[in-house]
């Protein structure tokens, strides 16, 4: 069989395979957010690594003394996370469910994250020199927790997987080395992820923006917040931890705008007179 015929059927297997692992792991809510993912490794597994990682965390923090050491900031967190996690299942049923978990390291990191599964942290350095309001927490916050909602993390684990076997399997067909792999390996690094991790932030701006309005926290708050944002990369000279993949930009904002007339109403029967 012709060199060209094997990478041919290489091709058409390595699709059909991506089509059988994608799907899409939340309904599209108010905002719409519903795209086909590639998944091929199971939630299951990522889950368990998380847990892992959380633990880890959670004792290294402990270890150095800085983890929740200021009460009155865990239970502001705490109580708007309470307040969120019933309202994930608009996007997922089974997330409501999950074993949450929700802590604060004192830092002067400017960061916030939640992995799969629910297990969420917040830098206390984000809250205290951003100066955020509940409502403001409650964005980020809800911005975190869609990244887990759709399973970002996965779906880049899962990415990286199917790039490497392509890599893998058509640096042997080419009878390339072992370096020429590497650098197509490091070319997907740099274009195709950082393309992908721009899609996830706006799937979780969205998201977040509507978790929170359904939450009862103001989603125009959204505008305050990635304003404080805007000055705090311009003040540091480098984006925050939080944005630590791309800069916040002026067009989040106007798609945050953009967002308020499907989402305020949500806000609005949160509190009815």
């Amino acid at each position: 069989m012709s060199f060209l015929k094997i990478f041919k059927l290489f091709v058409v297997s390595l699709s059909l395979g991506m089509l059988n692992g994608c799907t899409t792991t939340t309904a599209g809510g108010a905002v719409g957010s519903s795209r086909l993912q590639l998944m091929l490794i199971s939630s299951e597994k990522l889950d368990q690594m998380s847990a892992e990682s959380y633990t880890n965390l959670i004792a290294d923090a402990t270890g150095k003394g800085t983890l929740n050491r200021d009460p009155g900031m865990l239970e502001r967190v705490r109580a708007v996370a309470a307040r969120i996690e019933p309202k994930t299942a608009v996007f997922r049923p089974d997330a409501p469910g999950w074993h949450w978990e929700v802590n604060v390291i004192t830092s002067k990191e400017l960061n916030a994250f939640c992995m799969p599964g629910g297990k969420i942290m917040f830098y206390s350095g984000l809250i205290t020199t951003l100066k955020l309001s509940d409502d403001e927490i409650a964005i980020v916050m809800g911005h975190e927790i869609s990244h887990a909602l759709r399973e970002h993390s996965r779906e880049q684990v899962s990415q990286a997987i199917a790039a490497q076997a392509a890599i893998d399997l058509g640096t042997a067909l080419l009878g390339l080395g072992s370096g020429s792999a590497d650098l197509a390996s490091e070319g997907y690094k740099t274009f195709i992820a950082t393309k992908f991790s721009r899609t996830d932030d706006s799937e979780a701006d969205r998201m977040g923006l509507e978790l929170a309005a359904r939450a009862g926290y103001d989603p125009r708050a959204g505008v305050s917040l990635w304003r404080k944002m805007i000055q705090a990369s311009k003040s540091r000279g480098h984006p925050p931890e939080f944005l630590s993949t791309h800069p916040a930009e002026e067009n989040r904002i106007q798609e945050i705008e953009s967002l308020l007339p499907t989402v305020l109403p949500l806000y609005e029967g949160a509190h009815p007179d």
